[in-house]
């Protein structure tokens, strides 16, 4: 990255220092997660390392206070920008009562907070690109200026609900934003069998809307492609599909093993490209960190994971005459 980048951008010190303490925190909250489930005491991880860059970087081109994201499984550091707590993250790890976004019902992953604009995701995959199209028409039809902001992973791009979704955005040109963290595989599935184009983006001109592949591992080009289209979006220019080539530092999920279908050469450059360690030396070179502030950082964040994962171990789990609430209708 070119020195000062973040400031030809408009970004300063505190503001990058900022997206580099937040994609840290996604990074040790998933790595405890992983130890948590290990030890049995969690059922399930599903991770956001190596995606730390795509996700931060996109979630603060976002008006925090106003746009509306619709996350899928991965997104920790887009969860987290928008103001989800870590020990919120534990509690649903947990599947605890608290968990604010099922009452620890949902496996994690299902991110759902209403009072930060996070519109909960569904188990069957790509079902929220059209709950994202809703929300842009819903903004159109209110006047609002308001972005809709929906992730996927590439797999979920060859699914009818992202052609349709993208479909009707194009059409009527809506206010809507479609990042694709394209980390190169389906669960076990490469890349070159999934798409016969060469690109996710590609997909784009079907739609009408413009189409733009960057590298994911950047946070800065992340950010400031992702600011351009929020800008398009809120200037009525229609929607954007932008394609955030990335690397899973991990297997699928804690029920996967990909040593059986990802070589030791291809895991060792994919985590060559480490996003947090590239932009944590783009801090250093520009004077903005150095090992004191580092460790400060990072003490602050264990501090923060400690307290969360020993909150929501011990808090309690719903109550099982709870089990059916909220899904069929209660007499008032």
């Amino acid at each position: 990255m070119a020195k000062n980048r973040h400031k030809e951008l408009g970004l300063s010190d505190q503001e990058v220092l900022g997206m580099y303490e937040t994609m840290l925190l996604a990074r040790r909250i998933d790595e405890r997660m992983w130890l948590l489930n290990r030890s049995g005491k969690i059922p399930f991880v599903i991770s956001c390392q190596g995606q730390e860059a795509s996700q931060v970087g996109a979630a603060y081109a976002l008006n925090r206070e106003k746009d509306y994201v619709l996350p899928y499984y991965r997104d920790l550091g887009v969860v987290l920008s928008f103001g989800m707590t870590p020990k919120e993250i534990m509690l649903s790890g947990f599947a605890k009562a608290e968990d604010p976004n099922s009452g620890g019902r949902q496996m994690p992953g299902h991110f759902g907070q209403r009072e930060n604009r996070i519109v909960t995701g569904s188990s069957p995959v790509t079902t929220q690109v059209p709950h994202a199209v809703g929300i842009a028409l819903a903004a159109r039809m209110e006047g609002s200026d308001l972005v809709s902001f929906v992730t996927f992973g590439e797999g979920s791009s060859n699914q009818g609900d992202f052609h349709e979704g993208a479909n009707f955005a194009g059409v009527h040109k809506l206010p809507v934003i479609f990042m694709c963290e394209n980390n190169k595989y389906a669960i076990s599935v490469p890349i070159e069998k999934q798409l016969a184009c060469e690109k996710v983006s590609d997909r784009a001109a079907g739609y009408g809307m413009e189409g733009i592949t960057i590298d994911g591992n950047d946070l800065l080009e992340v950010y400031s492609t992702v600011k351009e289209a929020a800008d398009r979006c809120r200037n009525g220019e229609g929607p954007v599909l932008i394609e955030t080539v990335c690397n899973r530092l991990t297997p699928h999920s804690s029920d996967d093993d990909d040593r059986t279908y990802r070589s030791p050469d291809e895991m060792a450059k994919a985590k060559s490209q480490d996003p947090i360690v590239l932009f944590g030396s783009y801090l250093r070179e520009n004077g903005l960190i150095d090992d004191e502030l580092e460790k400060e950082i990072n003490d602050r964040i264990m501090e923060q994971v400690n307290e969360a994962t020993d909150y929501a171990e011990e808090a309690p789990y719903a109550m099982p005459e709870d089990a059916l609430k909220h899904v069929y209708h209660e007499k008032a």
